[in-house]
């Protein structure tokens, strides 16, 4: 029997074990046998199963998440979502509204509003749908702008909501007839 374990290089990494025929690998305290052959910390994070990886602090396994938007769930292993949105800890600017992302948020323009590069900044701006023509306004009514909308309201003569506009009859009164008969 030829002992493998005295061998140059020897076949395993930390401890050998001389078989009848072959021989043995084993692992120091802390580490495990891969099936490799080779030793790895038992605590790596490969046989932590983080999801995102994870830190080793004073021998101990912590997975960790990538982002500040996301925090280790029930398991200890997978990141689950934050809803910034939901905790009520985040302010948008004017015309904005908050809306969740997987690990973050963003700042939305409100509906009738237009994300614009204007003085060196984004800021939302408001869309005139008047003057777009984007709007149901009635062929006989004004069309006014308002932010982030706009309001319809019907011509003189006419009456209605501002998107149906109506004639408005015009009534005929006849003067009384002067003589009795």
């Amino acid at each position: 029997d030829l002992n493998e374990c005295g061998l140059k290089p020897r076949p395993c990494k930390h401890r050998c074990m001389n078989t009848y025929g072959s021989y043995k690998c084993y692992c120091l305290n802390g580490y495990m046998l891969m099936p490799d052959g080779t030793c790895s910390n038992a605590l790596s994070c490969l046989m932590a199963n983080c999801q995102y990886g994870c830190d080793i602090l004073k021998g101990e396994v912590r997975c960790r998440c990538p982002s500040p938007g996301l925090q280790l769930g029930p398991d200890g292993r997978t990141c689950v979502d934050i809803d910034e949105c939901a905790t009520g800890r985040v302010l948008c600017p004017r015309f904005r509204h908050c809306v969740n992302t997987f690990g973050s948020y963003i700042c939305r323009c409100h509906k009738g509003f237009d994300l614009m590069y204007i003085g060196g900044k984004y800021q939302c701006h408001d869309i005139d749908e008047c003057s777009l023509g984007h709007h149901q306004c009635s062929s006989f009514s004004h069309c006014y702008n308002t932010p982030g909308s706009y309001k319809c309201k019907c011509k003189e003569g006419y009456r209605d909501n501002g998107t149906n506009c109506i004639l408005i009859p015009i009534v005929m009164i006849e003067p009384p007839c002067p003589y009795h008969i």
